[in-house]
């Protein structure tokens, strides 16, 4: 079927206590192992592509392979560009056929952040594109969150108001990559911004969360998880034992135990933030 907005693929998840995955993809082999890997769950998935992919024409070539596996794929499919800073790559991955994308403005002041954001919304949303924005500010590398750098509750009903956007990433507590230490998520936090707002919400830094953690983020209104960091530790590992044991195999065979390591991973993580 056709790609799906991240509107579509998020609409009942808070109603229904559940999340779907994000996987951030990078090459065909990882693309396609978030598809094999929701299509055996029959569940619906979220393709994301980091926002430095489209320094060159790499997202773009993504867009081409996730459309036509999402033509003939019997499960909804939607394609997300992650934290995009640059208006020009917005603008790029709407031409390329992206139903989503995510406008990180967060590293700014609120006012900043709004205009920003309300801009792009206005572009996507006249192309039938999703919105995704952060409020407050997840970290980036080898760093503990930082409280003060968390979403503030009151400032989330403005901002989903003046903004329009589909979906609102909290900073409660998570960061991208590695973690130093294990994350204890804000929940009281979160259950304050669920309250203040009824779009989805979404969590960055799924990586390393504990699942437990992460399942009361989701009774609390989390839609979306992003999962870049350990499905891509997957391909490290796995590709070097596939070379081992095939070292004279062509390119397309010694790939298949590393496309098949992965969407075990995208089965797993669908199991457990899928359920009610």
């Amino acid at each position: 079927m056709p790609l799906v907005t991240l509107d579509e693929i998020l609409r009942d998840t808070r109603s229904q206590k559940r999340a779907v995955s994000a996987f951030n993809v990078a090459n065909y082999e990882s693309t396609r192992a978030v598809v094999e890997g929701a299509e055996s769950m029959r569940s619906p998935v979220i393709i994301q592509v980091y926002n430095r992919l489209f320094e060159d024409t790499t997202g773009e070539d993504i867009a081409a392979m996730a459309r036509v596996m999402a033509e003939r794929s019997p499960v909804d499919i939607a394609l997300h560009l992650d934290h995009a800073k640059k208006r020009e790559h917005i603008e790029c991955a709407i031409r390329a056929g992206y139903t989503s994308v995510m406008i990180d403005a967060s590293d700014l002041p609120i006012d900043d952040n709004i205009r920003i954001t309300k801009d792009i919304v206005g572009i996507a949303h006249a192309a039938g594109v999703s919105v995704e924005a952060e409020l407050g500010h997840v970290p980036f590398g080898n760093t503990k969150a930082n409280a003060s750098l968390y979403t503030d509750p009151r400032d989330a009903l403005r901002f989903v108001k003046e903004t329009g956007i589909d979906a609102l990433a909290v900073a409660i507590g998570t960061a991208h990559g590695k973690y130093a230490e294990t994350p204890k998520l804000d929940l009281d936090r979160l259950q304050e911004i669920a309250d203040a707002v009824s779009i989805p919400l979404v969590l960055h830094g799924g990586s390393g969360t504990p699942d437990d953690a992460v399942c009361k983020a989701i009774s609390l209104g989390i839609g979306k998880i992003n999962i870049a960091t350990d499905f891509q530790e997957v391909f490290r590992t796995a590709l070097p034992r596939a070379l081992a044991e095939n070292p004279t195999k062509p390119i397309d065979l010694f790939m298949k135990p590393v496309v098949a390591a992965m969407a075990e991973f995208v089965k797993a993580k669908i199991v457990t933030y899928s359920k009610k």
